[in-house]
């Protein structure tokens, strides 16, 4: 069996993956253009599994350069997190985050079609359901238009999968998750991006520790248990597990050439924003400082999923709530600055 190529190897999901897969015993290597990420995290996964990964530091819009490392590499598998996410940034920055994105899709499944890998594994996102009319979200439910240049770049790569490996000798898993948070039991790795962090978990925490001097609560008037947004939060070693079993689900041959599966990754629960503050002031002992501000454009009231397929084809069920998410969340971030 040939390597599994994990693109984003060095940024937040891509290394716990990383994890996972080596402790599974897959033979694994890295793309990672360090745009977002650090290389010292390959040092770190080291730690944890004994084994060290080689990352290419290629960037998947550079073909010439994507296409030599697949010369050099028997690969047998793709497990694809490298782009670019910020809603907000995407919006500002549409142009760029739709080369990086989608140019780079393009480029990566040219490269795998043409040196056939059987399998590809996508990281997508429930930003492609849009403004889901029913809860919770099921890969049933409609694809609406996507309210960011972010969640339409991932309903056009889920396409462009989808067409490209018809009638081909690939099979892949369109993995739609919700909002990953937490960090490695060993605190060893965790979210730690180059740039300021718009998601919830790590601004809690980085508030907590005095890098933010506060939070704002985008809105406290919403039809909620305590009229804050509603999430769905996961702990990333349950989304790191998750993209192993699929990788497991694919090899067992259980689709046939040229199929796509989509699976929802989530905990089916809900949190709101003001139960996060609350779960990181139980784990810390500390309190929050943090303001109600007014409603967020584009933000939604409530979002979560329901995972029955993937708990069903999969295997796969979720293991840790919002308290373990925000206990290593905290633990991380405290290492991160040496507390």
């Amino acid at each position: 069996m040939g390597k599994v190529l994990v693109t984003g190897g060095c940024g937040y999901i891509g290394s716990h993956t990383l994890v996972d897969l080596i402790e599974n015993g897959y033979e694994c290597i890295s793309l990672d253009n360090y745009l977002n990420s650090d290389p010292s995290v390959l040092d770190q996964i080291k730690e944890i599994t004994g084994k060290e990964v080689h990352n290419y530091p290629v960037d998947l819009v550079d073909k010439e350069a994507l296409s030599k490392v697949f010369q050099e590499e028997e690969i047998e598998a793709i497990i694809h997190f490298a782009a670019l996410k910020a809603v907000g940034e995407s919006v500002e920055k549409p142009i760029v985050y739709y080369r990086n994105n989608i140019e780079g899709q393009i480029n990566l499944m040219e490269c795998a079609l043409q040196h056939n890998v059987s399998h590809f594994i996508f990281s997508s996102s429930c930003t492609v359901y849009g403004k889901a009319e029913t809860l919770p979200v099921t890969e049933e439910t409609p694809i609406a238009s996507a309210e960011s240049p972010y969640g339409y770049s991932k309903q056009v790569c889920e396409r462009i999968i989808v067409d490209s490996i018809h009638n081909k000798n690939m099979t892949a898993c369109l993995l739609r998750y919700f909002n990953p948070a937490g960090a490695h039991e060993s605190l060893k790795i965790g979210e730690s991006p180059i740039n300021p962090p718009q998601n919830l978990v790590p601004v809690i925490t980085e508030v907590g520790i005095g890098n933010r001097k506060e939070l704002k609560v985008f809105g406290d008037d919403y039809d909620t248990r305590d009229g804050s947004c509603i999430r769905d939060y996961i702990h990333v070693m349950d989304l790191a597990d998750a993209h192993t079993k699929a990788l497991k689900f694919l090899e067992s041959k259980q689709l046939v050439e040229g199929q796509a599966e989509v699976f929802n990754l989530g905990t089916g629960k809900g949190t709101t924003v003001l139960e996060a503050i609350n779960s990181w002031e139980e784990v810390s002992g500390d309190c929050l400082n943090y303001s109600i501000s007014n409603r967020r454009a584009g933000d939604i009231p409530a979002m979560f999923a329901d995972y029955t397929k993937a708990k069903e084809k999969l295997g796969w069920d979720p293991k840790r709530g919002i308290r373990e998410i925000m206990a290593t969340a905290w633990g991380w971030e405290k290492v991160r600055n040496k507390m």
